[in-house]
């Protein structure tokens, strides 16, 4: 694979583009945008809170639209978080009552098939969990000092980066589970009561300021997961897979 050339910052050459799948309010496009690149939204719902270029359409079918034109050439990359219910562990959001996926149909087969059709290095994002994802990475917040450890699973289609070291939690994640209450220096992302966090507490723990929406926030990653994996992919000593 052709190693992407290093960007300038200064407006003189293009940012290279990345096609951010499932984008729901921007927390994957946000860091995507702050390693560098022009980030580009689909969602089968309107969001008015994405900060970046936005389509509105089922992502597969966007995706499978791209290819048949020959316009997915415009991109560099893409990055998909898949509505999780089908593999993940612990069900968050409220996606189907509300229209924002399909009704726990596991997505990620003909997901992968239409992103190695694509010919695009890409970026799957999972929780832990039973998704059937390649664990090529691991991320958790501690690793980069936030207020959640909002543990993710990342599968690397086409390129390949080292995993970090992950450090030793600094305690609970404040709240109440299976009936005990215990205080520690993370809040609870997910959900509603039982010592789960506000708005405000989750806008602060992830860095993500620009919506205000619960079920935005609960079902988003923290920007500097994807800042980190977009980094790496600019790094030049990065690797191709085999």
């Amino acid at each position: 694979m052709t190693q992407p050339t290093p960007i300038r910052r200064d407006g003189h050459r293009n940012r290279m583009r990345l096609l951010d799948l499932f984008s729901c309010a921007g927390g994957a496009g946000t860091g995507y945008d702050r390693a560098g690149f022009e980030v580009t939204g689909v969602d089968i719902v309107d969001r008015p809170n994405y900060p970046f270029a936005f389509h509105r359409a089922d992502a597969l079918e966007y995706l499978a639209a791209l290819i048949a034109s020959g316009d997915i050439e415009q991109y560099a990359a893409a990055h998909a978080s898949p509505p999780c219910q089908a593999g993940c562990a612990l069900t968050i959001g409220t996606n189907a009552s509300r229209g924002w996926g399909r009704d726990h149909v596991q997505l990620i087969p003909e997901l992968r098939t239409l992103l190695d059709a694509s010919g695009l290095p890409y970026v799957i994002e999972q929780p832990n969990g039973r998704a059937p994802v390649r664990p090529d990475l691991r991320l958790c917040g501690e690793m980069f000092g936030l207020g959640v450890l909002r543990h993710r699973t990342f599968e690397l289609g086409g390129w390949t980066t080292q995993q970090p070291q992950h450090p030793k939690h600094r305690g609970y994640v404040r709240g109440y589970r299976h009936g005990v209450y215990r205080d520690g220096p993370y809040v609870a992302a997910y959900g509603a009561g039982g010592g789960k966090a506000t708005v405000p507490e989750m806008q602060a723990a992830m860095g993500i300021t620009w919506t205000d929406v619960r079920e935005e926030l609960t079902e988003a990653i923290p920007p500097a997961y994807t800042h980190w994996i977009g980094q790496q992919f600019l790094t030049p000593e990065r690797s191709a897979a085999a």
